[in-house]
């Protein structure tokens, strides 16, 4: 059976800050509902990763949004995303009525990736293209895929896992998918003006105008570069928002070519 045969898929990846809300188990459970079972979560974990970073006396560094890693980096990577964060996640969300199961980029080499300057950010990388076997697989069982953006190296001199921004993933596996909606969800109802006040709808061009004047936080940056990146492998529709924003079919920003 083909992707387009199988029912239109949805794919939500959530920033670190929102996995803390008591309600997002309770409403991504709905949402699976409502999709028919065709959801696919993306989670991040950006904040554990920092402190931990920093208990260990190294302060995090970023570029463009992007988390420089460096050999303690890609461990805690590793052990947050792919263990703690994951496993929570998946419990709350079994708890909250979807049968949730955690798995990882590197689970059947799923989400390959390829290095980025190493001499800049370390062992993170870039996407390539997602292998949707196994989470397809896992839709058709009845599940709902929880997907860590850790990623498997794909230099065949090289082993081992890469750092791949979260944004990036989701957006990577929303194109492998063939899915209709990547939605992307943050802490406030979706990209402000400079008065603060919500753009329901913008292109990709007024979207990079906000970050490089100022408006848009610098967290933002990696966000665009994953919309365009969703838009441009033909994903339906791309949306940044909060969770009660994007509960609502015309909430958040809608992000346009």
């Amino acid at each position: 059976m083909s992707i387009s045969q199988r029912g239109a898929i949805t794919v939500v990846k959530l920033g670190g800050r929102t996995q803390g809300d008591p309600e997002l188990p309770a409403a991504l459970a709905a949402l699976w509902q409502r999709t028919g079972g065709r959801l696919v979560i993306v989670h991040g974990g950006g904040d554990q990763i920092s402190s931990l970073q920093r208990m260990r006396g190294e302060e995090p560094e970023f570029i463009n949004g992007r988390r420089v890693s460096s050999p303690l980096v890609l461990e805690l990577v590793r052990m947050v995303l792919s263990g703690a964060a994951n496993k929570q996640l998946v419990s709350a969300l079994t708890a909250a009525g979807a049968p949730a199961v955690g798995i990882s980029g590197e689970d059947a080499a799923m989400l390959p990736a390829v290095p980025l300057d190493a001499e800049r950010f370390g062992s993170s990388g870039t996407p390539g293209a997602f292998r949707p076997s196994l989470v397809l697989h896992l839709l058709d069982g009845g599940y709902l895929p929880v997907v860590s953006p850790v990623a498997v190296n794909s230099d065949l001199h090289a082993h081992g896992a890469l750092n791949v921004n979260g944004d990036d993933a989701a957006a990577s596996i929303a194109i492998g998918l063939g899915a209709e909606e990547l939605m992307l969800m943050i802490d406030v109802e979706g990209m402000l003006d400079a008065q603060k006040q919500l753009i329901p709808a913008l292109n990709l061009t007024e979207a990079n105008a906000l970050v490089a004047t100022g408006v848009a936080g610098g967290g933002m940056a990696a966000k665009i570069e994953a919309c365009a990146m969703a838009l441009a492998g033909r994903v339906g529709r791309v949306r940044i928002g909060n969770l009660v924003a994007l509960s609502r079919a015309d909430g958040g920003t809608l992000v346009t070519p």
